[in-house]
């Protein structure tokens, strides 16, 4: 049997995702099995997969250890941790950066797929770091990016670490991310867009959408780098963190980001994929800094990291100014 308490900041989502992410080595199949078999508990009562978890909730899985290893140890012999190496930007005790590739989820949604928490922990595993049998915690992002944005992921190494990370992520004093954009268009000045969004669930699309109707606070910053044609790279800081928010911002103000398949303009997309082979959005977390954070991780404040553009993204740059 696996126990579980519930933190504050996965408060909120419903306990099927709750599960899914505590246990990432099972097959959705399995997973499912336990909810059909009610092996799943919350607070000692059997709750439905999409009844939602609370802080300081007690969730007990009532799978075998033995069961549990063995779907451990298969991820485990996947993905070598070499790989990863190459994309280490920064690590101490508590905390490690890496650069994700554009193409990779930062957290599998199936079996068999490379995903960047896979390689964190394969890494881990080999340094001694990480121990699949401690089911009280497993190391882990404090954030997400697209699977096609590019750029730096935060990875706590242990629970105090990532927890201070989860915390604080939201407050931009505190962790401040910003991004390269390629956009259609000239700009000249810098800008703020202000405009609240929603999320559509059922088809994965995010909108601007009126705090009335349910839409939440979302603040961009841009500011132009480098206009190369009838394209500006822009410096893009955010100010809330709300899913697809750059995208549907420059979309929103008719400044789609090159590349996106599902905000920009499709028919320049197209032209980008004949000419350069380019078939992801342009868009890069490049920079992070750290203000003042709480205990273990107050020694990071004022560090800054930053990150080259990708060769693929810089060579565009080269060919169509």
């Amino acid at each position: 049997m696996q126990e579980y308490i519930v933190l504050k900041e996965e408060e909120g989502q419903t306990l099927e995702k709750y599960i899914k992410k505590k246990l990432k080595s099972v097959p959705l199949s399995y997973i499912y099995k336990l909810f059909r078999k009610k092996d799943i508990k919350v607070n000692g009562i059997r709750k439905d997969m999409k009844s939602i978890v609370h802080e300081n909730d007690q969730i007990l899985v009532y799978i075998p250890d033995n069961k549990l290893d063995s779907f451990v140890n298969e991820e485990k012999d996947i993905f070598p941790s070499i790989e990863i190496e190459p994309y280490i930007i920064y690590e101490d005790e508590n905390i490690l950066l890496v650069n994700k590739p554009r193409g990779m989820l930062v957290q599998k949604n199936e079996k068999n797929v490379k995903s960047l928490d896979d390689l964190v922990l394969s890494y881990l595993l080999a340094k001694g770091e990480y121990d699949p049998s401690n089911r009280a915690f497993t190391p882990g992002p404090s954030h997400r990016l697209d699977r096609n944005t590019a750029g730096i992921v935060i990875f706590g190494k242990n629970t105090l670490s990532l927890h201070c990370l989860m915390k604080n992520m939201q407050d931009k004093s505190k962790i401040q991310k910003k991004y390269l954009a390629l956009v259609k268009g000239v700009i000249k000045r810098p800008g703020e867009i202000n405009a609240s969004l929603k999320k559509d669930s059922i088809n994965s699309l995010v909108k601007v959408t009126p705090v009335e109707a349910g839409g939440k606070e979302a603040i961009t910053l841009y500011k132009p780098i480098k206009v190369y044609g009838d394209f500006t790279l822009l410096d893009v800081t955010l100010l809330t963190g709300r899913t697809h928010q750059i995208r549907v911002h420059m979309s929103y103000i008719n400044h789609p980001i090159v590349g996106d398949n599902k905000y920009g303009d499709f028919v320049l997309n197209k032209e980008m994929e004949s000419k350069y082979h380019f078939t992801n959005q342009f868009l890069v977390a490049y920079h992070l800094k750290f203000g003042e954070l709480d205990f273990p991780l107050s020694y990071l404040k004022g560090k800054e990291f930053e990150i080259k553009i990708p060769n693929d993204m810089f060579q565009i740059l080269n060919n169509i100014c």
